[in-house]
């Protein structure tokens, strides 16, 4: 027998979500593009229509004095005052995600595998909104924030259904399971009566959600730089939130993306990964930390380039490692500087050893984090970008290699032994297969570490090769030693 919400249509889900599951976000979103369109009075009307909502006006506050926003400007400490300094078009998209993240992450009754789709989904949106803020980094304000909120709100449709809970949206969630993507929206459409992509777009013109949401959703290949970076951020987030991964797919996203920016697939992949550690800053200013484990991995953006071509093994080369140790000892007599010291180090440990990836972490001024200064090998570019190390007062791997002035060899990152030693982030930095640190140390102080990897092959690394690597590092703060003391 079939469920009497079955089968009807676009117009029954936009009423039943606006007025009976989601009618505090309906009241918000009205009365803010209300407000929108009497800019004069709406800044102290602003700052009272969410006064009365303490966790509101405190996510509000919290976001608009975040680094992604205050640059610079002493607190704001009331919502009028965070518009006059920010501008009405950003504190109210702060609002309305404010709203729309509680509203849907305090939603009551959902089944896990409900909640969890959820989750997913909400975690792609976020991703996609900031990411498609960043494409237009070099058009005005107003438009990134546009562009941001739709991006935010493009599925907004399905976040809602899923969020309503009930027999309707698990029985959904069971056939969806067992269903290809392929097939999965003639699934959405027998069920409900209407795509999940006529739903947001009922909910768009209802709400009043504007026109480049719209837009977004009836044209989403037209070619304006809004349109463009909405429908590119979206589809580039999903594919990496896909298991399996679907890299040539995803690569096209890339380049498609790259393109209209001007820029290097590699260099764009880059801006990729600041923007995802972005987004879980503000994620966390938004109070939504629950999202920050269902956001897309940039671990794909590792593996995408991989469908294209073969990389050569590197081997190790004994007689490259004996040509850069005479090197650095010539380096030493003739007091090399910092620079040329390290590029034989790293030349020696990448090709005469036979690493995938190394690199020379520096800490920074007030010791609590380490950062990349040089990278060579595979990916260097996006190691680069992403591989920070913060030394906070846990104990890592890391930390105790600074601590102790002693290389570490971390044979089994996953093993019992190391579990102490490396938390989630790291894990995700580092070569499953295994990794190697030595200290570098100047006048008994140490200032940051060598590393050294085979990531892309996961290859194992011999506690020889570790022997070898060690002296590469104990010669170069021989020869960093001689140098700055001269």
């Amino acid at each position: 027998m079939k469920d009497s919400n079955h089968n009807k249509g676009a117009d029954y889900w936009t009423q039943r979500i606006s007025e009976q599951e989601m009618p505090a976000l309906c009241s918000t979103v009205k009365t803010l593009e209300k407000l929108a369109k009497d800019d004069v009075s709406s800044l102290a009307i602003l700052g009272r229509s969410v006064m009365h909502d303490n966790a509101l006006t405190s996510r509000i506050l919290k976001v608009a004095n975040s680094a992604i926003y205050n640059k610079g400007i002493s607190q704001v400490t009331t919502v009028s005052r965070a518009a006059v300094v920010l501008g009405f078009d950003t504190i109210r998209n702060i609002c309305i995600t404010a709203k729309l993240l509680s509203s849907l992450l305090e939603s009551k009754g959902l089944s896990e595998p409900v909640y969890q789709r959820l989750l997913h989904l909400m975690g792609r949106a976020f991703q996609a909104a900031m990411l498609a803020k960043m494409m237009l980094k070099d058009h005005d304000e107003e438009l990134q924030e546009e562009v941001f909120i739709a991006a935010l709100l493009y599925h907004l449709g399905e976040s809602a259904f899923w969020s309503m809970g009930g027999e309707v949206t698990e029985q959904l969630d069971a056939r969806l399971s067992a269903t290809s993507a392929a097939e999965s929206n003639s699934v959405v459409r027998e069920q409900l009566g209407t795509s999940f992509k006529q739903l947001s777009l009922g909910i768009a013109k209802t709400w009043g959600l504007g026109e480049v949401l719209v837009k977004s959703l009836i044209n989403p290949d037209e070619r304006t730089p809004e349109i463009r970076a909405i429908f590119l951020a979206n589809k580039i987030s999903e594919l990496m939130q896909q298991q399996p991964l679907d890299l040539p797919t995803l690569n096209q996203r890339i380049k498609q993306a790259a393109t209209m920016l001007g820029v290097e697939g590699d260099e764009f992949k880059g801006q990729m990964i600041r923007c995802s550690h972005a987004t879980r800053k503000l994620a966390d200013s938004y109070g939504a930390k629950v999202l920050i484990d269902y956001l897309p991995s940039t671990e794909a953006l590792l593996l995408s380039d991989d469908t294209e071509q073969e990389r050569p093994v590197r081997q190790p080369d004994i007689d490259l490692q004996l040509k850069k140790l005479r090197e650095l000892t010539d380096c030493a007599i003739s007091r090399a500087n910092f620079n040329e010291v390290i590029g034989i180090t790293l030349d020696g440990i990448l090709d005469g050893l036979g690493m995938e990836r190394c690199a020379v972490l520096l800490l920074s001024p007030n010791r609590k984090r380490l950062q990349p200064r040089l990278v060579v090998g595979d990916d260097a570019e996006l190691m680069k970008n992403r591989f920070v190390v913060e030394l906070d007062s846990n104990k890592s791997v890391f930390s105790e290699a600074i601590d102790l002035k002693k290389a570490m060899f971390v044979d089994a990152p996953l093993s019992e032994k190391w579990r102490f030693y490396l938390d989630a982030e790291l894990l995700e930095h580092t070569s499953a297969a295994g990794f190697m640190l030595a200290p570098l140390v100047i006048d008994n102080k140490v200032i940051g570490l060598l590393y050294g990897d085979r990531h892309s092959s996961n290859r194992t690394i011999s506690a020889d090769e570790f022997e070898r690597f060690t002296h590469f590092g104990q010669l170069t703060n021989v020869c960093l030693s001689v140098s700055i003391g001269q």
